[in-house]
């Protein structure tokens, strides 16, 4: 069993609201210069879940399940930083106003710059939401570590999902299952971000064949992926033999420098964290939600 400190950790009470479908303009230019008119961030998204494809939809940036801020009006303001931060990936959520109140949740991802905090629910409770709905994570994790590897730095990460997320130690590394991995050369917007305590990076999409050569257009929405030579301890920076394990939170883009999100869970620079592939290794098989309820 891994020794951590989680008997140490502050849990608190976060606040957000589910936000309406966001974007700074309606009308964009993709990474071939077609402009587009499509679905993006933001509101209640009733037919895209944790386990579904990340490609294929017809929108960009696409949050699967409810998408929350802090405050819908200042989207990098001092709110939103501190929900986006303190919130972590299997936290739980509950619905504190409206026809859905009482429902529970679970924190899926975090979408940096729209400084969303994304919740997966139950189809019937999303029926019943409205948006402006109060939401209240009870935030826990930041601040988690491993004892016994202080080399690998954890973020956005409940304590919780560790004994559910199939993990191995092998010859002094602790291993990590994966359902693809990304070289460094395709990760673009997001990096250069001073922490990765909040938000995600973006796999790159634009060389199509590329993607496809290497498996990456069948990746889904909560799939762990491991990041190749990818530095992710002080913000996010490329470094021979560095590693990262990240999780998949939106839907790819047509924007240039953007596709599918990904959210730091593990980042490691001596050797210490590696990883196996799994097709499998999905959050919603971990924990039940998305297309696996």
């Amino acid at each position: 069993m891994l020794r951590t400190n989680a008997s140490s950790l502050v849990m608190l009470s976060v606040q957000g609201q589910i936000t309406p479908p966001m974007q700074r303009t309606p009308y964009r230019v993709g990474r071939e210069g077609v402009p587009f008119v499509l679905p993006g961030t933001g509101g209640i998204a009733y037919n895209v879940k944790v386990g579904h494809p990340a490609f294929g939809w017809v929108g960009d940036h696409v949050e699967p399940g409810v998408s929350t801020s802090a405050s819908i009006d200042e989207r990098s303001g001092a709110k939103n930083q501190a929900y986006n931060t303190l919130a972590c990936v299997g936290n739980e959520a509950v619905v504190i106003s409206g026809d859905a109140k009482g429902a529970r949740g679970i924190v899926t991802g975090k979408h940096g710059g729209i400084e969303h905090v994304i919740i997966d629910f139950a189809q019937e409770d999303l029926e019943k939401m409205a948006i402006e709905d109060k939401v209240l994570i009870k935030a826990f994790g930041l601040g988690l570590e491993l004892l016994d590897y202080p080399g690998i730095t954890v973020r956005n990460l409940d304590p919780g999902l560790l004994e559910k997320m199939n993990l191995s130690e092998e010859d002094g590394q602790l291993i990590v299952p994966v359902a693809a991995a990304i070289p460094a050369r395709l990760m673009g917007s997001g990096i250069g971000a001073a922490t990765t305590a909040s938000g995600d990076y973006d796999l790159t999409t634009t060389d199509q064949e590329e993607i496809k050569a290497l498996g990456l257009d069948n990746l889904r929405f909560g799939d762990l992926v491991a990041l190749e030579d990818s530095d992710n301890r002080f913000g996010r920076s490329y470094r021979k033999g560095a590693l990262s394990i990240g999780i998949v939170v939106h839907s790819d883009c047509l924007l240039a420098g953007h596709g599918p999100g990904i959210t730091t869970l593990f980042t490691c620079i001596d050797g210490s964290l590696g990883y196996r592939l799994d097709t499998e290794a999905n959050l919603g098989r971990m924990l039940g939600i998305g297309t696996y309820r």
